[in-house]
C-alpha cells in the first residue's frame, strides 16, 4: 500500500512482495489485436532491472517483465525491447520510437501532462539496516530512539528520516559509499536508505555479513514517489490499460512475485 502524506509511514505486509492489484478488483481490457507492434523501452545500466548478460543479451527485472506481458496480452510475436540511455527515454517515446517505457521513471506532474503511467507494479520502499551485534531495547524502530542513525544528506530518506523519526539522531554523510563505510567500521550503529542498494550490499563481499534489517519496510508516496509504473503516450489510453490489466493477471496468479524472486533473493519487504 501506499502511505499517505499525512501519516507515518507503516510496514507493508508480511509478504515477498506486497499485492498492488486487488483480486476481487475486474480491470477492462481494452482489445489490442490491431497493434503492429509492442517496444518496450528501457536501459542497460540499472541492474537488477536491465543489464547486459555475459553473453550480451539484454537481462533483468523489466525485460522479463516485459516479455511476460506481451505473452499476456498475446502479442509475443510482435513484441519487442530496446535499450537507450535513460536521458533519451521520454524524447523517443514522444517521437514515436517506442510504445512504453519501463525504467523507474518518477511520475510527476509534468510528465501527468504528456504522458499516461499505469499503477505501479513494484514499491522501492526504505529500511533500516544494522550491525548484527547491536543490542536494542526493543527489535523496531523505537529501539533507535535516540540513538544515532546514518543517512545521505539531503536526500529523499534524509527528509523521511527526519520527518518520520524526529527521536532518532540523524547522521548525514556524504554519499552511499561514506554511509556505507560507516555502517561497517561501526560509527553509527544503523543507517537508513533505499532497501534495494541495502539488499544487495548486504550480500556483497564488501559487507562480510556484518549487517542485517531492521524494522520495516516504509512506504511513503510524499517521499519516495508513486513507485515503478509503466509509462506510455497520452493518447494511448486503452494500451495502458490493456497493460495495467496484465499487470494485474500477473500479481494475482503469482506470475510477478516470480519474476521479483529471480532478482531480488534477498528480498526489499
Amino acid at each position: 500500500m501506499l502511505i499517505s502524506v499525512s501519516t507515518p509511514p507503516a510496514r507493508a505486509q508480511n509478504t515477498d512482495l506486497p499485492i498492488l492489484f486487488d483480486a476481487r478488483e475486474r480491470l477492462v481490457r481494452p482489445d489490442v489485436s490491431s497493434v503492429l507492434r509492442l517496444r518496450f523501452l528501457t536501459t542497460t545500466d540499472f541492474p537488477p532491472f536491465n543489464f547486459t548478460d555475459q553473453s550480451g543479451r539484454l537481462a533483468g527485472f523489466h525485460v522479463d517483465l516485459a516479455r511476460a506481458l506481451c505473452a499476456e496480452l498475446g502479442l509475443q510475436a510482435r513484441c519487442q525491447i530496446q535499450a537507450m540511455p535513460y536521458g533519451q527515454l521520454v524524447s523517443a517515446l514522444e517521437a514515436g520510437q517506442g510504445e512504453a517505457v519501463m525504467a523507474g521513471v518518477a511520475v510527476t506532474p509534468e510528465l501527468r501532462e504528456q504522458f499516461n503511467f499505469t499503477r505501479p507494479y513494484l514499491l522501492l520502499p526504505a529500511r533500516f539496516l544494522m550491525q548484527g551485534d547491536t543490542v536494542l531495547p526493543r527489535q523496531d524502530a523505537q529501539g533507535l530512539f535516540g540513538r544515532k542513525v546514518g543517512v545521505v544528506k539531503d536526500t529523499a530518506h534524509a527528509a523521511m528520516l527526519k520527518s518520520f523519526f524526529p527521536d532518532i539522531e540523524a547522521v548525514p554523510f556524504d554519499d552511499q559509499d561514506a554511509l556505507m563505510t560507516a555502517l561497517k567500521e561501526k560509527q553509527v550503529p544503523a543507517v537508513f536508505a533505499d532497501a534495494l542498494q541495502l539488499s544487495f550490499w548486504m550480500m556483497s563481499p564488501a559487507a562480510d555479513g556484518c549487517c542485517r534489517f531492521l524494522d520495516g519496510p516504509f512506504l511513503s508516496e510524499r517521499h519516495l514517489g508513486e513507485g515503478m509504473t509503466i509509462m506510455v503516450r497520452g493518447q494511448d489510453g486503452a494500451l495502458m490499460a490493456a497493460l495495467e490489466s496484465a499487470l494485474a493477471a500477473l500479481s494475482k496468479d503469482g506470475r510477478l512475485e516470480e519474476i521479483y524472486l529471480r532478482y531480488f533473493p534477498a528480498g526489499l519487504f
